[in-house]
């Protein structure tokens, strides 16, 4: 695999504009209309060097009358190309209301085709609403894994319960994916993946288990990259046990990345560095158990979407990178300026943030859940009347960090509640929608999740904590253990339990709940049970 950036010549010197760049690019969704069509012969018998779904299987988007069903076939999944040849192959599926597969629903056939990675995205429709169903695949004599999954509730219907997991930042190289064995024991509807799936850089220095790959720019580099992580089989067993709701942070991509900006602008050209999101968004697609909405042309690919839990919740999923303006002040941890209150700022773009409020003002759900990537509270990391925050997160776009708290206030939104991924700690927090007034009351609550290994073995009590808290009203729990958080969700209340493991070096770390918080509906207000 590559690692130079030389991999993205530029066309005519420094000359080639994203609108050029885009333009020669739509062959990315012009080489094929994903798993209906293929040009030449389909093998309807295909024989495989190695087991081809080795990859494992999930699903996700689930709607209340279907759902995404996902593999990608790769018996040598390291290899370009995942060890296949490059002819399309025919994919059988089968989905079925009982575990042993005995009472089949619904069927069918799709065609995997290289231009794609040979992965295969099936949207079955027609299904029951609040159901759960199995799926399997088979392409030649291969059969895969069972997966479980289910639909959504009927639109207006009034569900009792909802009980759902959220995990980010899962750097392969810096630990065991344990949380994850212990998330495939929940019991649980929905799991929501808020980012950094993949990372991009080699293994450094450190590393619990090596992939031994460098650091990835190529189509190829990234469709490698993802197979060593779902090569896992604690994420297979994930996946496999409900359907997933998955966004991305930069590291899909790169680090710290805004829009068409890298972090190290210096060191590509705008161009250089679209062709590698375009590959990076590419493998996300081709990985992810999404519909044909997200499918991606060029650097380009809507990901933010809305997914209804009944009458409950309302899962608004959104995407702070693709649209962000850039960094103020540059990356890290800075003092508060002026420039922060810029009205040109933005984290969203204008579209998604019109698209947001709209909904939010539609939504005739009991618990309005903005599904994203870093955090919204405004932590201040300096001590006494000094404010220094992080540009990075929605501190660092603080003209629209208010706008969007604004409305949710003035709107009377029903019960926002923020799941955030990102920063490797887990964070409980009251978020005012005046943030320089102390005694202003809460407009909504925030659930940070901690990483599921990256940055290696945690801390239950960094050494910082209490400045940290006496600084920041508005932080009611902070934790740098590894893990995920489970939600609770009623009519009347919303139960966080922050599930941690002391360790992720080694195997065999225990579960624990570190802390729970339950707000009441109606009220944006953090209680400790």
């Amino acid at each position: 695999m590559s690692s130079q950036p030389s991999l993205f010549p530029l066309a005519s010197g420094d000359q080639l504009s994203r609108r050029s760049f885009l333009a020669g690019s739509a062959s990315f969704a012009a080489a094929a209309i994903l798993s209906t069509r293929a040009r030449g012969a389909v093998s309807a018998s295909p024989t495989f060097a190695s087991y081809p779904f080795s990859l494992g299987v999930a699903s996700g988007d689930p709607l209340p009358e279907g759902v995404v069903l996902w593999t990608r076939l790769a018996p040598r999944p390291l290899e370009p190309g995942g060890g296949m040849t490059s002819g399309p192959v025919e994919v059988a599926w089968q989905l079925a209301d009982d575990e042993a597969m005995t009472r089949i629903v619904k069927s069918g056939k799709v065609t995997a085709n290289a231009a794609w990675g040979h992965s295969v995205h099936v949207e079955v429709a027609g299904l029951r609403p609040d159901r759960w169903y199995w799926y399997r695949f088979s392409a030649g004599a291969a059969t895969s894994p069972i997966g479980r999954t289910r639909t959504m509730p009927a639109p207006g219907t009034s569900p009792e319960r909802l009980r759902f997991a959220f995990a980010s930042c899962q750097k392969y190289e810096m630990g065991y994916y344990t949380a994850y064995e212990h998330m495939a024991r929940e019991d649980l509807d929905l799991v929501v993946h808020l980012g950094d799936y993949i990372y991009e850089k080699g293994d450094g220095h450190g590393a619990v288990r090596a992939h031994g790959t460098p650091e990835i720019f190529s189509i190829d580099d990234y469709r490698a990259r993802y197979a060593v992580y779902k090569s896992d089989p604690a994420l297979q067993a994930a996946h496999a046990m409900a359907p997933w709701i998955v966004t991305w942070d930069d590291h899909e991509v790169s680090n710290n990345y805004a829009g068409a900006i890298p972090e190290y602008p210096e060191k590509y050209a705008t161009a250089d560095f679209l062709r590698r999101r375009a590959a990076g968004y590419q493998a996300y697609f081709e990985h992810m158990p999404l519909r044909r909405t997200a499918l991606p042309t060029g650097p380009d690919m809507l990901l933010y979407r809305r997914l209804a839990f009944g009458r409950l919740a309302n899962f608004h999923v959104l995407d702070t990178r693709q649209y962000r303006t850039d960094q103020p002040q540059g990356d890290g941890v800075q003092p508060a300026s002026p420039v922060l209150l810029d009205p040109r700022g933005t984290i969203l773009g204008d579209r998604q943030r019109e698209w947001l409020f709209d909904g939010l003002t539609r939504s005739a759900a009991g618990w309005n859940v903005l599904a994203q990537q870093v955090p919204v509270a405004r932590v201040d990391r300096a001590p006494g009347p000094d404010v220094a925050i992080s540009m990075d997160k929605w501190s660092g776009y603080e003209f629209e960090r208010r706008r969007l708290l604004a409305y949710l206030r003035d709107q009377q939104i029903a019960n926002p509640v923020v799941i955030t991924g990102d920063v490797h700690a887990n964070w409980a927090n009251e978020i005012p929608a005046d943030p320089d007034r102390a005694d202003a009351p809460s407009v909504a609550t925030e659930f940070v999740g901690t990483s599921i290994t990256s940055n290696g073995d945690g801390r239950e009590k960094p050494a910082y904590l209490d400045s940290l808290l006496a600084e920041n009203p508005g932080v009611k729990f902070h934790n740098e253990e590894r893990g995920y958080v489970r939600c609770e969700v009623t009519p009347t209340s919303w139960r966080t339990d922050f599930r941690t493991v002391p360790f992720v070096t080694r195997r065999g770390a225990a579960l624990t709940t570190r802390a729970t918080f339950v707000v009441e509906a109606g009220r944006a207000h953090l209680n400790r049970a």
